[in-house]
């Protein structure tokens, strides 16, 4: 038996993890074969499991050191009594030394005269404080339990994450005693493991509040259904709640972060500021300009903190060391556990929280960007922070008119990638704040109420399209000269939902009309060019094919001059032209048109695209049609 001073008892319901024991041996024997001497540090955020991961791996590999040591390091002081318990297990000093110096160095110099140990130093969080403890060279194993993410020459890093959604069920399912201690997920009753999934995303795979949550079902005996009621609206309590047995970390996740986030505010206010406008946005993937470019809309600290690169790199460094927000360079993102998330809000008093709210609706109403095709890729990077704020609109019930056009701008752009129920969703959002702020009568309000009625029309709701169509175009008559462009447009768009019901002649009419009203604009209006186009289809399916072909070429050309010769608008007509030439059995100049429409359409809005799909039958009949035709021949 090896000399032992590990001061927890194994866990009996240690749980997964068995890639990070196996990296973790892997390079601890790796570094003893080098001879190396250079600790390996654990790290991650609190609560994350890296004591556990320690003592698992002292207990399973105990048979491979002569001595398994462990050493308490969150302080000088705590350092300072491990080395003394230290050297008296060891034997290298007289019963009443005193001297902590003489202590320290005995210890140092037998862990680099000996090999074939092992010393764990929890909670290394200061890792400056360390340095002076550990032995110039060794050739045994050193490991470090860190909080801190920035961990420079002292050791190697291996970082920690959170479990999984079957681990972190199958170890809340285990502390709870729902199934028996090595037992798998599926012995579970199916109501269980769908609970039991449903809270593990809750708590965000942290291993400590998901023991912190059994350990109460177990001691209550609620059951997980019961938890997961009682979590809806005692959160706050729960997460104090530690139970009676967590000797190997007997303080709940509450406290174990509250350290943190008090530290984190004595060192710099505005990291506690950037954590606390983090706590409202989507937890992974925060583009860092969001956070620069909105500076304006920020609380003092922050707000002066991003006008300096260098400034910014020390608020997130003072986040970093405590491992409360993720860092990656490459993609310029940042990126918060969902839990921290939860502690941040529920330290805020309502006030408070509709006051960050209010302030990240404003900015991102700045930022997101009008959904344009060439604007997509940024429309993409910020989308999922604008579904946030959606949500904590309605959360909050804030009639905030930023609010009605952030979301508006985002449902044209999820319009834009043919994802319709959450276009839908936001357009109602912003529709519900424009009627009680503005009125239903109000020409604002009157934009969103056309974008939700294309909608419509995309998705053949013909009836609920003709209907706020018609809502519309009664708001842009009561308005105006200046709102006529609008009106015209609402022409058009009624006009071509009539197309679609083959009702001709009223769509035509409404065409013309619409026509009438842009001849004061010029030639080149993108307005024009949609009208021109829709009026050709409308002509095409007529068989008056010398005019459809004449509007063609006219909103083609329009088109192309605006938005250039790969946008897939201009794909759209060269799509449609390509169709009146096959319905002429101009195979020659239709296949052309149609190999181009399509390479815009796979390229820029993907294969899967409605368009895209559209334009590949249309191709598949090209095909088909040349083929009989010269079968015919």
């Amino acid at each position: 038996m090896p000399i032992w001073n590990i001061p927890f008892a194994r866990n009996l319901f240690f749980t997964g993890r068995e890639d990070f024991l196996e990296r973790l041996h892997v390079q601890l024997r790796t570094t003893k074969a080098a001879a190396v001497s250079q600790p390996l540090a654990i790290s991650g955020l609190g609560g994350i499991g890296k004591t556990q991961l320690a003592v698992e791996y002292a207990y399973r590999y105990r048979h491979e050191y002569k001595a398994v040591l462990w050493g308490r390091a969150h302080t000088t002081e705590a350092l300072e009594a491990s080395y003394t318990e230290l050297a008296r297990l060891l034997q290298l000093t007289q019963p009443n030394e005193q001297k902590q110096e003489v202590i320290v160095q005995a210890v140092k110099k037998w862990l680099s005269m000996r090999q074939d140990w092992l010393l764990i130093l929890d909670n290394a969080d200061e890792l400056a404080l360390v340095r002076p403890f550990l032995p110039t060279t060794f050739v045994g194993h050193l490991l470090l339990t860190t909080r801190s993410l920035v961990i420079g020459k002292l050791a190697q890093c291996l970082e920690i994450d959170v479990m999984n959604r079957e681990v972190g069920a199958l170890l809340l399912l285990r502390r709870a005693r729902l199934v028996a201690q090595n037992g798998l997920l599926d012995t579970a009753s199916p109501t269980d493991k769908t609970l039991a999934y449903r809270i593990t995303e809750e708590l965000g795979g942290l291993p400590l509040a998901l023991d912190q949550a059994g350990a109460y079902v177990e001691e209550t005996q609620c059951g997980l259904i019961n938890y997961w009621q009682l979590y809806q609206t005692r959160r706050k309590e729960l997460l104090k709640a530690r139970g009676g047995f967590g000797d190997d970390h007997p303080e709940p996740v509450a406290t174990t972060w509250s350290l943190s986030f008090e530290q984190v505010e004595q060192r710099n206010p505005a990291s506690t500021a950037l954590l606390c406008l983090c706590a409202f946005l989507s937890p992974d993937h925060i583009p860092e300009e969001l956070i620069r470019d909105g500076a304006y809309y920020w609380k003092l600290p922050l707000q002066q903190a991003t006008s300096d690169l260098f400034v910014f790199n020390q608020v997130l460094a003072n986040l970093l060391k405590f491992s409360l927000v993720e860092r990656l360079a490459k993609t310029r993102m940042i990126s918060i556990h969902r839990l921290v998330q939860t502690m941040i809000r529920d330290t805020m008093e309502e006030e408070e929280q509709i006051t960050w709210i209010s302030r990240l609706v404003c900015a991102m109403s700045t930022l997101f960007p009008t959904a344009h095709f060439d604007t997509w890729e940024q429309c993409a990077r910020y989308l999922p922070h604008v579904v946030r704020c959606g949500e904590w609109i309605e959360q909050k019930n804030l009639l905030l008119p930023e609010g009605a056009s952030l979301l508006n701008r985002a449902g044209l752009y999820l319009e834009g990638k043919a994802q319709y129920e959450k276009a839908e969703a936001l357009y109602q959002r912003a529709l519900a704040i424009r009627e009680q702020v503005l009125g239903s009568t109000h020409p604002h309000t009157g934009n969103i109420l056309n974008n939700l009625a294309l909608l419509y029309q995309k998705q053949e709701k013909y009836s609920e399209a003709e209907h706020l169509h018609l809502r519309v175009l009664a708001i842009y008559e009561q308005q105006p000269e200046d709102a006529h462009l609008k009106m015209g447009q609402t022409l058009n768009n009624l006009a071509v939902l009539y197309q679609k019901q083959k009702r001709y002649s009223e769509a035509e009419r409404l065409h013309q009309r619409a026509l009438a009203i842009y001849g004061q604009l010029e030639d080149t209006h993108l307005e024009i060019r949609d009208t021109l186009n829709n009026l050709a289809v409308l002509y095409q399916s007529q068989e008056e094919y010398s005019e459809a072909e004449r509007l063609l070429k006219q909103a083609l050309t329009i088109s192309e001059r605006k938005l250039g010769k790969v946008h897939p608008d201009t794909g759209n007509i060269l799509n449609n032209l390509a169709v009146l030439y096959l319905k002429q059995e101009r195979y020659n100049e239709a296949k052309p048109l149609l190999q181009r429409a399509l390479a815009i359409s796979e390229h820029q809005l993907g294969t899967e695209h409605p368009n895209t799909q559209s334009m590949q039958e249309n191709y598949a009949i090209f095909s088909a049609l040349v083929d009989q035709d010269e079968n015919m021949k």
